[in-house]
């Protein structure tokens, strides 16, 4: 229709012709054609048509006058008021006629082509001056409930459109006199929540982030498959889930990371989902540092808090003077979290930090710097790590152990053999097992073969023999 419009001569009895076209938005393009022929505006090529319509025309012009001004969010009034001479009576027409435009509408609801449902929602909705959700719910109360799974899916497709959930925009509609017809939508979904469920055991981590992005559409309905995926053992989709879930109780990232951290008997499991996805929010290092300063908060919380820091966006050296005070607290769960957090971005503050840390009486904080020194592979502190092997806290053991496997040397090989050979925590074995798969060499092959054959524990075993296998045994 666009494309005729440009031709010359004009091909009037196309675009005339064109004004009976079953789709509205044909209707609507020949409109367009004709204003852009005239050298008139659009508005005013549509007034003219809908007040002089005749009486078989009339329906479908003011159809297309409704549709055009929902499609541009706004009323038909507002539409039309500058529509020149006949703008007004334009407008009246169309509102005169507005049961016959509410039938059309309502018929593109219930269509068998899915991809009329959405849009024609959207317009009668705004056509009423209504949320879609009180729209879908009026065209539900006159109709059959074998029908309903044209409405939902109408509701489904406008929350996608407008980055909402169907729960939550029922919720913010619902009455009780609707309960019913909610009650009708809620059985429609429920059966395409249970389709969902069996995706959110797929081996396909690409079609679990797939599922849980389908979810967040339902909001509310699927907060119990939205907090199942918080456990998946894939960052991406507890990320999603997160999101999910925070938009289905309505409030922002922040908000929602707020009230998790705060819930009685949250645990570092719990919490883990909530700090992955704010880290990587825009303004998480401010909403961090508050949390981790927030004395109302377990220090444990208040530590995990600070240590996300290495995944926020930094703002380069200035981020060790906003930790200072952190490493400098009494809480030493609270110390630990501001260390770690000392990885990123690396300074020469930083670093003096993590070696005062390393002598700190707090195992904790010990265990932390020897993370960040091990992932900075600041090979000047392999020495101190292999003094700490023989640490009476099992955490700094193992965290040594875990640092000389990027710090260590061929001669830390043979203390890391001890380790591996006499040390009573099957974690510390592990952690020295896998340092020495890295250093390798004659004498770290005798010990992962020992450890092999005699370690009591099982997984001491297997790390034992997959780092034999990376060796060449």
């Amino acid at each position: 229709m666009l494309e005729l419009g440009r031709k010359r001569p004009v091909p009037e009895a196309a675009l005339r012709s064109a004004l009976g076209d079953p789709d509205w938005r044909v209707r609507w393009a020949a409109i367009r054609a004709q204003a852009k022929a005239r050298g008139q505006t659009e508005t005013r090529t549509l007034a003219d048509w809908v007040a002089g319509a005749p009486a078989k025309e009339e329906v479908l012009a003011c159809v297309t006058a409704a549709r055009a001004a929902a499609d541009a969010g706004r009323s038909t009034a507002d539409f039309l008021k500058d529509a020149g001479s006949r703008g007004g009576e334009a407008a009246t027409r169309v509102w005169a006629r507005r049961n016959a435009i509410r039938a059309a509408l309502e018929v593109e609801v219930y269509a068998e082509d899915r991809s009329l449902r959405g849009e024609a929602l959207l317009h009668l909705a705004a056509l009423f001056g209504q949320s879609p959700a009180r729209a879908v719910l009026l065209t539900m109360a006159e109709r059959p409930e074998s029908a309903d799974e044209a409405p939902a899916s109408a509701l489904f497709s406008v929350a996608e459109k407008q980055g909402t959930s169907v729960g939550r925009m029922l919720v913010l509609e619902a009455k009780p006199a609707d309960q019913a017809l909610i009650n009708r939508l809620f059985a429609v979904y429920s059966r395409e929540l249970e389709a969902l469920q069996k995706t959110l055991s797929s081996v396909d981590a690409t079609e679990r982030r797939a599922a849980v992005v389908s979810l967040r559409r339902y909001g509310p309905l699927a907060q119990r498959e939205l907090e199942r995926a918080l456990g998946d053992t894939e960052t991406l989709v507890r990320r999603v889930a997160a999101r999910g879930l925070a938009e289905a109780e309505g409030l922002s990232l922040s908000e929602a990371v707020g009230r998790r951290v705060r819930e009685d008997g949250a645990s570092p499991a719990t919490r883990r989902p909530w700090w992955e996805v704010v880290s990587t929010d825009k303004g998480c290092e401010p909403f961090l540092l508050e949390l981790a300063k927030d004395t109302g908060l377990p220090p444990d919380a208040r530590g995990e808090a600070v240590a996300w820091l290495t995944d926020c966006e930094g703002v380069g050296r200035r981020r060790f003077q906003l930790l200072l005070p952190l490493l400098q607290e009494a809480q030493a769960l609270v110390r630990a979290g501001a260390v770690r957090a000392l990885a990123v971005p690396r300074s020469p503050e930083g670093d003096e930090a993590a070696a005062a840390a390393l002598e700190d009486p707090a195992p904790e904080v010990v265990a932390a710097a020897l993370d960040v020194v091990g992932q900075q592979r600041q090979l000047g502190q392999a020495e101190t790590a292999v003094a700490l092997l023989g640490s009476e806290h099992a955490g700094v053991r193992e965290a040594a152990a875990r640092a000389l496997e990027r710090i260590g040397r061929a001669q830390h090989v043979r203390p890391l053999a001890q380790t591996l050979q006499v040390d009573p925590v099957a974690s510390v074995r592990v952690a020295a097992a896998r340092s020495l798969t890295l250093l390798g060499g004659p004498f770290a092959a005798s010990a992962l073969s020992q450890a092999a054959a005699k370690d009591p524990d099982s997984h001491v075993q297997h790390v034992a023999r997959r780092g034999l296998e990376r060796l060449g045994f």
